[in-house]
């Protein structure tokens, strides 16, 4: 999922934003959250200066519209104690991950997609979502031929006791796994995401 930073081209703006007022709403989110994050290391301290000028130069930079690479949310789904993590087998990649997708219109926060994101491909209503960001991360994906990048702002939430997942369509499999057994075919991403969420449950 993730790959060595490699500081984006200068390309022009977009004239129109593909979410309209709720684009621009969602993209000052987007750079409000950034600017106020406090990154863990120093790899997603220059990730954080990469999404905000990636912003500056994209007025379309949080839809997948936007050809270079856009923003997306990724949340961590773990069971209401804390000690097990549920996992998507992503369709296209065969790899275990956690929730996440597109920014759509009509959506106003980074946190809301998140929250969208999660709850759409857990099946699993209620869910509460943990102070954030936890984590960023850039990947190539190829939503544009050759490719293009997501940029990804992850956070972490917390299932009710006894939530049902419900697989989608989205997803071969769906399942919990203990945060400290993620197993393979996964990334090492996937697992610091679980540890962090632990970590902020554990000490709220």
């Amino acid at each position: 999922m993730s790959e060595r930073i490699e500081r984006p081209a200068g390309h022009g703006r977009s004239a129109d934003v593909p979410g309209g007022a709720d684009g621009g709403l969602l993209r000052a989110d987007a750079r409000a959250v950034l600017e106020g994050w406090a990154a863990p290391t120093p790899r997603e301290g220059l990730l954080r200066e990469d999404f905000l000028e990636h912003l500056r130069l994209h007025a379309d930079g949080m839809y997948r519209e936007c050809v270079p690479g856009h923003l997306t949310a990724t949340t961590a789904v773990l069971s209401h104690d804390g000690e097990q993590v549920l996992l998507t087998l992503h369709g296209k990649a065969k790899m275990w991950f956690p929730m996440g997708g597109h920014c759509e219109a009509g959506d106003l926060s980074l946190a809301g997609v998140a929250l969208r994101e999660a709850t759409e491909e857990s099946g699993i209503s209620g869910l509460r979502l943990l102070p954030g960001p936890l984590a960023l991360d850039r990947h190539r994906v190829w939503c544009h031929p050759p490719f293009s990048h997501h940029l990804d702002v992850e956070y972490g939430a917390v299932a009710p006791a006894g939530a049902e997942a419900v697989i989608s369509e989205e997803s071969l499999d769906l399942r919990w796994f203990p945060v400290d057994e993620i197993p393979d075919p996964t990334d090492e991403i996937t697992r610091q995401l679980a540890r962090r969420a632990r970590e902020v449950l554990r000490s709220g």
